[in-house]
């Protein structure tokens, strides 16, 4: 009795334990799935039940599967056995599961034990997903685990140590639609790697070390992801069929010049940021760092215009280059361009070719902050006719003084009060414009009405050291302006002068020296305001907003604790 008692606390954990009885609340079970993840289990779980067609394992300590192991599983559907210590997976064990579609085993140890692991694999004639990422795996590996997947659909190898695509990888997946190979080392691509593909929709060979693509055939491709490799040089392939490709990420690269795209009529979506591109116009010779000389750059036509077929681009990234001008020629094809970044360049000016009537810019969303603008001309904005965003922050733009409204109507003229010159930029009367930037423009004082018949929503005027804004700097803005940021000027209350601003809902006045609020404040229903770091000892009288509030920010004021009626 005595041992019986002594013995019985050892027969409970065991026929507690998760190995066993998956059931218990370590693993969670419905009538057909079963997650039993990071639960600690070290072998596959035995006595789930008949009918279970999706099991997750992932996260534990599995470092095999065998087929004593599986028993009652056949018909299994979906098995994650990812984050695990997998190195060795049997024959009988994938024989037992003929209805498995999917089979999840990223970051494990299947560089073990391959050539019998892939022996086994040859048994998954079904399975459609397969995700062999982040297993150490060379690209001799790869290729014999899937060389008899001729199911398969979806396929994950990124996080792996290839180097090369072997020309034979893929023959026997014609059927691949999804493929990531980001990640890896890849160097070289095997002439005729891809070709049984012709059914691959998305591809990712994103973080490889490619130096250049030539003779892109892919024809069918709707997404291709080559980000953050080394490519100089991308040239596609000018055949009698036209590309389906969608989606191009070429960002992070050293590219030099735009990339040649003759038959992308479908491209809508083309990521060029973060290369040393630094001119767009056609003719425009390399720069001296281009230093390898590839025999496919004899092929390029200096005289065509890479972007002439391009009329479904709606968003174009060109950030982080080196462009030094804007050139409207280069974008005036672009029927369809909705949103264009040229942002952190070495811009300086327009080019100087005003957009004649009928080839207006189609373009909504602008971002050119971080450039070196010292003036934009008015046919700029009146060649963005359909310009509702623009973030023109860290340049050097001084905004003209503006006419008020009721003088233009008794004038019946729209000209400004001084005709801009060659030092201020126009910002007045840009009928759509609903959201701008300037940001850090170096900008001393506000002429005006500067705004005036700009219908903006919201406008950020922060980090513009002692600005001064006199009374009617914002005047036209009393009936839509939504959003004012003015942190971090250095103001006092004498330099900001608001107008009443009726629509006014967030306001950011902090890190100024203002010790008194803006008086206009009193009619606008603001429901956000930050005042952090002022000289405030008091919010003084609290206006129609004391009742809209909805956030305030008062840190870092001196605040008077006899003047704190206002927190009622």
């Amino acid at each position: 009795g005595c041992f019986l008692l002594w013995l019985l606390p050892s027969i409970l954990r065991a026929r507690a334990s998760p190995e066993t009885r998956p059931s218990s609340p370590l693993c969670q079970q419905s009538p057909t799935k079963v997650s039993c993840k990071g639960v600690g289990l070290r072998k596959f779980p035995k006595e789930l039940g008949q009918g279970i067609k999706y099991l997750e394992l992932s996260n534990n300590f599995i470092q095999n599967l065998s087929g004593s192991n599986l028993p009652g599983f056949g018909q299994l559907e979906y098995l994650d056995v990812c984050f695990n210590q997998l190195e060795a997976v049997s024959a009988t064990a994938l024989a037992q599961l003929p209805r498995l579609r999917s089979l999840l085993l990223g970051s494990n140890h299947l560089d073990r034990n391959y050539l019998a692991n892939g022996e086994a694999f040859h048994l998954l004639r079904n399975i459609e997903v397969l995700d062999l990422s982040v297993n150490n795996l060379e690209s001799h590996m790869a290729s014999w685990y899937i060389s008899n997947l001729t199911s398969l659909r979806v396929l994950d190898l990124s996080g792996n140590t290839m180097t090369k695509l072997l020309a034979g990888t893929f023959r026997s997946s014609p059927r691949l639609r999804q493929l990531d190979l980001s990640n890896n080392y890849i160097m070289e691509i095997q002439e005729g790697a891809f070709e049984p593909l012709e059914e691959l929709e998305v591809l990712n060979l994103a973080l490889n070390s490619l130096h250049c693509i030539s003779g892109f055939s892919l024809t069918q491709l709707q997404v291709l992801n080559l980000s953050h490799n080394a490519l100089e040089l991308f040239f596609s392939e000018e055949g009698a069929e036209p590309y389906l490709l969608r989606v191009l990420d070429l960002s992070h690269n050293r590219l030099l010049s735009f990339p040649e795209l003759p038959k992308a009529h479908d491209l809508t979506h083309l990521n060029l940021s973060n290369n040393l591109i630094a001119s767009l116009l056609p003719g425009s010779p390399h720069p001296r760092e281009f230093v390898l000389l590839y025999k496919e750059m004899q092929r390029f036509n200096r005289t065509t215009r890479p972007v002439a077929t391009l009329t479904h681009v709606a968003d174009l990234d060109l950030s982080n280059n080196r462009l030094e001008l804007f050139p409207f020629s280069f974008f005036r094809s672009l029927g369809s361009l909705h949103r264009l970044s040229l942002a952190r360049n070495c811009l300086q000016d327009m080019a100087r070719e005003p957009v004649s009537n009928g080839t207006e810019l189609s373009v909504r969303s602008l971002d050119l902050h971080s450039n070196a603008l010292c003036v934009l001309p008015r046919w700029f904005f009146d060649s963005l006719t359909h310009l509702e965003s623009v973030d023109l922050g860290s340049n050097s733009l001084q905004p003209c003084e503006g006419q008020r409204s009721d003088q233009g109507r008794d004038s019946g003229e729209d000209s400004p009060t001084t005709a801009p010159g060659d030092t201020c930029t126009p910002f007045y009367n840009v009928p759509r414009l609903k959201h701008l930037s300037l940001s850090k423009n170096n900008i001393s004082r506000l002429q005006p009405h500067a705004f005036n018949r700009t219908p903006l929503l919201s406008l950020d005027l922060s980090g513009n050291r002692d600005l001064s804004m006199p009374t009617g700097a914002l005047g036209g803005l009393e009936l839509s302006l939504q959003q004012l940021s003015l942190r971090d000027n250095q103001m006092n209350e004498s330099q900001a002068a608001l107008p009443c601003l009726g629509t006014l809902r967030v306001l950011d006045l902090s890190g100024n020296h203002l010790s008194l609020l803006p008086a206009g404040l009193s009619c606008s229903p603001l429901e956000s305001l930050d005042v952090r770091e002022n000289n405030l000892r008091t919010l003084g009288t609290v206006g129609s907003w004391s009742r809209s509030l909805r956030a305030v920010a008062v840190a870092g004021n001196p605040w008077s604790c006899c003047s704190l009626g206002w927190l009622d």
